[in-house]
C-alpha cells in the first residue's frame, strides 16, 4: 500500500540510472517523504528489498503511515551508518543506492524545527532531534571567528565577518533563541543596498548554520566511501545535491574512487598501488528539465551524479 507520496526532484532520471533488477536490494539513504522509496518498491518484485534510512524520526513515522510493504525495511539511522544497518539485516552488498541531500520540505515547513528563515520558531535546525548540538548553541556559544568561518565557508556569504560581529554584539545583551531574532540580526548586519538583490538576506547564513549543526559535509564524505564499500560490482550510487559545496564533495569523492593513482604529480612512478573502485557514469551532473523546474522551483539547483562499482 502506497498513499499520497511526494514526487522528489529528478525521480525519473534517478530510477533510470539505477538499472533496477526485480530481485535487487536497494537503499534509500535519505528517506524524507518516501518518494524514492516508493519508486524503488514499484521497480522490484516479491524477491526484492528496499532498505530506507533517515536520521529524522519524524520522517520514519510519516512514511510508516504512507507505505506498507513486506519488501520494505525502515531504519532510524544516519546515512553514515549504512554499513552497520546492512550488517544488522545480514545483507552483504546492495544493488543500488540513492541519496537525496539537504533539508526536506516538511522540515522547512515545520516552524518548531527552526530550519526556515521564513517562519518564526526555536533556533534548532537538528535533523536528528536526539542530537545535543543545536543552532542556538552555535550562535550563542561559538567564538566570533568560528561563527564567521562557518558562515563564510558553508554559506559562501561575503558579509560573514560583519554578521558574526553583529551576532556577538547581540548575544552580549541577550541569548539568541528564535529564527526571527537571527534573521533580524542578519538584516541589520547586511547594508540595505546589498539586501536589495540576491534573494533573502538570511538564506546563506541559515544554510551555513544548518550544515554546521548537522555536520553535513563531513558526514557526506564518510557516507560516499561507506556506501560504495557496500555496493555489489555493477551496482550504482545516485547522489542528488542542492548546493555547490555538496556537489563539489560528491564530484571529488567520485573522482578519487575512480582513480587508479593518487600519488602527487612530482612522483614519476606510482607507489600508492591504488585501484579504481568505481567508474563515473555521469561525466557532468544531470539537471532537472525546464518543465520540472516550472513545476517545482527547488529543482533548479538539483544536480544528480552517478557512479558504478567495478
Amino acid at each position: 500500500m502506497i498513499n499520497n507520496i511526494h514526487k522528489p526532484v529528478l525521480l525519473d532520471e534517478t530510477i533510470s540510472y539505477l538499472n533496477c533488477k526485480k530481485d535487487g536490494i536497494y537503499v534509500d539513504g535519505t528517506l524524507g517523504r518516501g518518494g524514492h522509496t516508493a519508486a524503488l518498491l514499484e521497480e522490484i518484485e516479491e524477491e526484492g528489498l528496499v532498505i530506507a534510512l533517515d536520521r529524522d524520526l519524524q520522517a520514519i513515522n510519516s512514511v510508516k503511515d504512507s507505505i506498507e510493504s513486506k519488501n520494505l525495511i525502515l531504519e532510524h539511522a544516519n546515512y553514515t551508518e549504512i554499513k552497520s544497518v546492512l550488517d544488522k539485516h545480514k545483507i552483504d552488498k546492495a544493488d543500488g543506492m540513492i541519496f537525496d541531500l539537504g533539508v526536506s520540505s516538511p522540515q522547512l515547513d515545520n516552524s518548531s524545527r527552526g530550519f526556515s528563515y521564513k517562519n518564526n520558531g526555536p533556533l534548532d535546525m537538528r535533523m536528528n532531534r536526539d542530537q545535543k548540538l543545536t543552532a542556538a548553541d552555535i550562535v550563542n556559544n561559538y567564538s566570533q571567528k568560528e561563527i564567521k568561518n562557518i558562515i563564510y565557508d558553508y554559506g559562501e556569504e561575503k558579509w560573514a565577518a560583519r554578521i558574526a560581529e553583529f551576532i556577538i554584539a547581540y548575544r552580549k545583551k541577550k541569548k539568541i533563541e528564535t529564527t526571527f531574532e537571527l534573521v533580524d540580526i542578519i538584516k541589520a548586519a547586511i547594508p540595505a543596498s546589498a539586501r536589495s538583490s540576491g534573494g533573502h538576506p538570511a538564506r546563506r547564513t541559515f544554510q551555513a548554520i544548518r550544515i554546521a549543526t548537522n555536520n553535513e559535509l563531513n558526514q557526506l564524505k564518510v557516507m560516499v566511501s561507506n556506501a560504495v564499500d557496500k555496493l555489489k560490482n555493477g551496482g550504482r550510487i545516485c547522489i542528488i545535491s542542492f548546493h555547490s559545496l555538496e556537489d563539489r564533495i560528491v564530484k571529488h569523492k567520485f573522482r578519487e574512487l575512480a582513480s587508479d593513482c593518487i600519488c602527487p604529480p612530482e612522483i614519476p612512478v606510482c607507489v600508492c598501488d591504488k585501484e579504481a573502485v568505481v567508474k563515473i557514469i555521469t561525466k557532468k551532473p544531470i539537471r532537472a528539465s525546464q518543465k520540472e523546474v516550472d513545476e517545482n522551483y527547488r529543482a533548479r539547483s538539483a544536480k544528480l551524479r552517478v557512479a558504478e562499482k567495478i
